[in-house]
């Protein structure tokens, strides 16, 4: 299911540091953007608790969703990539995982299993000081 919240993303930019020469202290290319969760027009009530549930540890006192970035030089591929990661954690979080299906051991994975328990057992048991009535 393809999301795109672009839309609703509110960006605000910093000077960044790192790599940039003489525009390092000038251009501020570092972006940050705010996704409102539960003022969302393009999420249902039950994808916005389902996205909080999930994102918990990414949503901030206000009920933000924030994401930055500073890779790149440019502001505009910055701005990029706050989108991309924007939507991609939005679509993890509605994802829903499959139900892992119970399985059986094979036949061979059981004989496998018995026999290592048994060459331990033997194993300790050789570890045992040897008393006159064992023999």
């Amino acid at each position: 299911m393809k999301i795109d919240v672009s839309k609703e993303i509110d960006f605000k930019t910093a000077r960044s540091g790192g790599k940039g020469g003489q525009n390092v202290n000038k251009v501020e290319t570092m972006v940050e953007g705010y996704f409102h969760i539960s003022n969302s027009l393009i999420l249902n009530d039950e994808q916005k608790a389902t996205v909080q549930k999930k994102l918990a540890s990414k949503i901030n006192s206000e009920g933000f969703l924030q994401v930055r970035s500073q890779i790149h030089r440019s502001q505009l591929q910055n701005k990029e990539e706050v989108i991309k990661k924007m939507n991609t954690f939005i679509e993890q979080a509605l994802k829903k995982e499959k139900k892992r299906i119970a399985t059986k051991p094979s036949k061979a994975a059981k004989e496998k299993r018995m026999d290592t328990k048994l060459k331990q057992s033997q194993h300790k048991q050789n570890r045992r000081k040897i008393r006159p009535g064992d023999l």
